[in-house]
């Protein structure tokens, strides 16, 4: 049911700028683009459903736009959009869609999968007449208005430097959904995760920053929906301006803004930053079988990059359906509102962008000097916040690990792919081991970026958990409902001796060390690190590395596992600690010291092998390359501090044996340190041993065991008597 407006309700231009739904306190200001449009119908929907359609009769620079006093937060609103359905060509206008708006801030209600909501005939979809013109409204998300107005109570971004960094990836609800302290009614919900007891966790364990998974309002897929699953990810995106509605204990659509707010301020008040994992590369209405949401039905040739030649179907380079189309100015402003957005409006401190290879597809190839990050690169509020790369998608010539501009760090595959191999115990990997826990200077320093460029992580949301990556060969995604084809099969995983659960007490203490191994890596590690939510505390999916359907216990963090491995959530935190309080091992300079030499002296950085003297060529390009002690100079960091104070810091041994045999170590000569004490043994449950020897002089034989990591400070210092005090020319690495 519906009713005509125009002759009934003042309606007054408006102004084209800014898109979306704009409320001023007095009635709210409408705009929505649209090139191809030859009308444009703005329906306002009541609590009992019922349609009141406003003809917009404005229109500048393809903006169509009306004011309306009197209309205020809480509306709920979408369009109609009148013009050319001709998919040859690329057009799929069908006014009998209700659209949402792209600019929408909040939503209401749900798509149910009716088939109104899809433009063909579903029962015949190679029927290129079969036009379904059902009306859709019923069936149907609807934008909101919302109340702009917020006090942020002097709230500041913590602006925390990229060295002093260290990510938590997180699922809003998944990391509150079982919380015992958090109460029942805000589990899972951004209020749920401003709770004190959870934003105190991050505290005590040295986060700085809380990296979000989708939070941008997505689709739930209809064929989850068929299966009883749930789209528990988010890499869904139908709204890029609003918080999704679900993760909001607020009952009132526009309500879940002021709650998203109040988690931002919590954080920063505690000084962690939030980043928000952001999804431009593609939206919820998939291919040429999706449904028109909106987007599609709005001016689809704008939006969507479509097949050269043949219209009629899209470019995808995501794996999704489709993808974004960066070659429009228009679809370009949307992404670029959105990011200015969540940094002015919503307070975020940063994002990761999913896919980010796609957003440099402007001709086809992956550009680096594409328009979207020309635009990034001079903006004022989006440039100077932090700006994480995925530097892959799924087309040809995708992998862009490195290759991003300056402004960008970027998840390094490399790192991941790396420190798995090496632990699993994999030949030849030890230059590039080496390459990947100083920065990987050979991705990084060509176009002037920092070692904190690489974002350094082991897992993340896709893929095994820390755990599951030391207890299974093979994927288990049998309960997504694909027969266990969806999801990597080349995981670089070691189950330990047997797949899966096990009571076996050998297996079980070698998978606790191999997880003690990769934290020490990766928390001790130049660059920047990310933990993915759980590992410190041995969080399992059961072998499920897909979980994007898991809206259930699976995914979820089990806080019962912070009892049960209490220890590895200290050893973390140890690391956490050594790390923030070493500034040799978070420099904001790539190392000086090449892999090879015989000086000792004035280096950065030197590499030995476990006899004590520095490597060689031979030893670099020795098959077996499964151990190592690396020489870290505190004393020689070069940047000063923010009082322009030269940083002076404590020297560190790394002794790294991946063989499965014990290994011994004998520690260098004099000049390197004349004693050394125990900081981390990755053989111990806390890292640190109660009954054991912790000192030892130069030249002392340390027996390193079996997959296992060695950590040491100097204690005493170098003794240069008989050097003949040369400083020889330091090589760059």
């Amino acid at each position: 049911m519906h009713s005509e407006s125009n002759s009934a309700r003042s309606i007054w231009p408006g102004s084209a700028y800014p898109l979306g739904a704009t409320y001023d306190g007095a009635g709210t200001n409408f705009s929505i683009f649209s090139r191809v449009a030859e009308k444009v119908e703005l329906c306002l929907i009541d609590d009992k459903g019922t349609e009141e359609r406003v003809t917009l009769t404005e229109t500048d620079n393809h903006n169509w736009h009306c004011y309306l006093p009197g209309i205020g937060p809480g509306q709920r609103y979408g369009y109609r959009i009148h013009g050319p359905y001709d998919p040859d060509n690329g057009h799929r206008c069908c006014p009998s869609k209700l659209l949402v708006d792209p600019y929408s801030k909040a939503f209401s209600g749900e798509y149910d999968g009716d088939a109104s909501l899809f433009n063909y005939d579903i029962t015949d979809p190679d029927n290129p007449e079969g036009r379904n013109t059902e009306d859709s409204l019923g069936h149907t998300m609807l934008s909101v208005v919302i109340n702009p107005y917020y006090n942020w109570e002097n709230d500041q971004h913590p602006r925390i430097p990229d060295e002093h960094t260290v990510i938590y990836e997180t699922h809003v609800k998944g990391m509150t959904a079982q919380h015992p302290d958090v109460p029942e009614d805000m589990r899972g919900t951004y209020a749920g995760l401003a709770h004190p007891s959870v934003i105190e966790y991050f505290q005590d364990l040295g986060v700085t920053a809380v990296e979000l998974m989708p939070v941008h309002q997505f689709y739930q897929d209809d064929r989850l929906r068929e299966l009883g699953l749930r789209n528990y990810w988010g890499y869904n995106t139908l709204g890029f301006f609003a918080p999704e509605q679900t993760y909001a204990r607020a009952q009132e659509p526009a309500a879940a803004v002021a709650e998203f707010k109040s988690m931002v301020k919590a954080y920063h008040r505690a000084g962690i930053e939030i980043i928000l994992d952001v999804v431009y590369n593609h939206t919820a209405e998939g291919n040429h079988l999706g449904p028109t949401l909106s987007f599609r039905g709005i001016d689809n040739s704008a939006y969507y990059r479509l097949v050269d030649g043949d219209p009629r179907h899209y470019m995808d380079y995501t794996g999704t359906g489709n993808s974004f189309n960066v070659r429009d100015p228009h679809s370009l402003q949307l992404i670029m509102d959105s990011l200015r957005y969540w940094v002015t409006e919503m307070h975020v401190d940063g994002f990761r962008f999913d896919l980010a290879s796609t957003l440099a597809r402007e001709f086809g190839d992956v550009d680096r000097l594409a328009t979207f990050f020309d635009l990034v690169q001079q903006d004022p509020v989006v440039s100077q916040v932090k700006l994480i790369a995925e530097p892959w998608d799924v087309g040809e010539g995708g992998y862009q690990v490195g290759n991003f501009p300056s402004l960008w760090s970027e998840w390094n595959g490399k790192y991941r792919d790396t420190v798995r191999d090496f632990w699993r115990g994999e030949p030849a990997t030890l230059g590039e081991f080496a390459s990947r826990i100083t920065g990987s200077s050979d991705l990084y320093d060509h176009n002037g970026r920092r070692p904190t460029a690489s974002i350094n992580f082991i897992t993340a949301h896709d893929g095994f958990t820390m755990h599951d990556l030391v207890s299974y060969n093979e994927k288990h995604n049998e309960a997504n409902g694909e027969d266990n084809r969806d999801g990597e099969s080349h995981n670089r995983s070691w189950n330990c001796g047997a797949e899966g659960e096990t009571e076996d007490k050998e297996i079980l203490d070698l998978r606790r060390k191999q997880i003690r191994n990769f934290m020490t890596t990766l928390l001790l590690s130049q660059g920047t690190p990310m933990i993915s939510h759980g590992d410190e505390m041995a969080r399992t999916q059961g072998g499920n590395n897909n979980v994007y359907c898991q809206d259930n216990e699976i995914a979820w963090v089990d806080w019962q596992q912070l009892t049960d491995n209490a220890a590895l959530r200290s050893f973390v935190r140890r690391l956490v600690q050594i790390r923030s309080h070493h500034p040799v091992f978070r420099r904001r300079q790539f190392f000086a010291g090449g892999p090879l030499g015989t000086d000792v002296l004035d280096r950065d950085i030197a590499w030995l092998v476990p006899n004590g003297t520095l490597m060689t060529q031979d030893d670099w390009n020795f098959e077996f390359g499964k151990a190592l002690m690396v020489y870290l100079n505190g004393n020689a960091i070069e940047e000063p501090d923010r009082h322009g104070n030269r940083i002076v810091d404590d020297s560190f041994l790394l002794m790294f044996n991946a063989h499965y045999e014990d290994i011994d170590f004998r520690l260098p000569s004099r000049e390197l340190g004349r004693g050394w004490q125990l900081m981390v043994d990755t053989n111990e449950p806390e890292g640190v041993p109660r009954d054991k020897e912790t000192e030892w002089a130069h030249e002392e034989t340390i027996t390193v065991p079996a997959r296992s990591t060695i950590v040491l400070k100097q204690s005493a210092a170098p003794d240069f008597e008989g050097l003949d005090g040369q400083r020889p020319q330091k090589e760059s690495m």
